[in-house]
């Protein structure tokens, strides 16, 4: 079974950075490496549904955010780490949720929560004004 850990949340005021890592861990019967799953990073604030944030695809070369994001947020992949990194830069109080990543065999960095087979437990992010 593959898993996924992220760390990196916690407490920050507005303005301020985080970055999220996320490590994968694939079994040694799973024939489908780390650098075959595009990675993606989903965020969810308390009663609302979860939201897609970034991806990159299985190769690093092509990166998606959402809207709000973009410009402050940076998605990045070390295949030979098996990891990777979300780099959220200018927080701000709307960006509060469980940031939690996700892996997607193949993918090109998709938005659509179904498409990914795994995910994380996820981690806090709180942005105080």
């Amino acid at each position: 079974q593959v898993q996924l850990a992220e760390s990196g949340g916690g407490l920050v005021q507005a303005g301020g950075s985080l970055r999220l890592s996320c490590v994968v861990s694939i079994p040694t019967f799973n024939t489908h490496a780390f650098n075959t799953y595009a990675m993606g990073w989903f965020r969810q604030a308390p009663g609302k549904e979860r939201e897609f944030v970034a991806a990159i695809s299985w190769d690093g070369i092509s990166t998606n955010y959402r809207d709000s994001v973009k410009g402050r947020f940076t998605v990045s992949r070390v295949n030979a780490e098996n990891t990777a990194y979300l780099q959220m830069n200018s927080l701000n109080p709307e960006d509060t949720a469980v940031y939690v990543c996700a892996a997607d065999y193949g993918g090109s960095g998709d938005s659509v929560l179904s498409r990914y087979e795994y995910w994380g437990q996820g981690t806090q992010v709180t942005v105080s004004s």
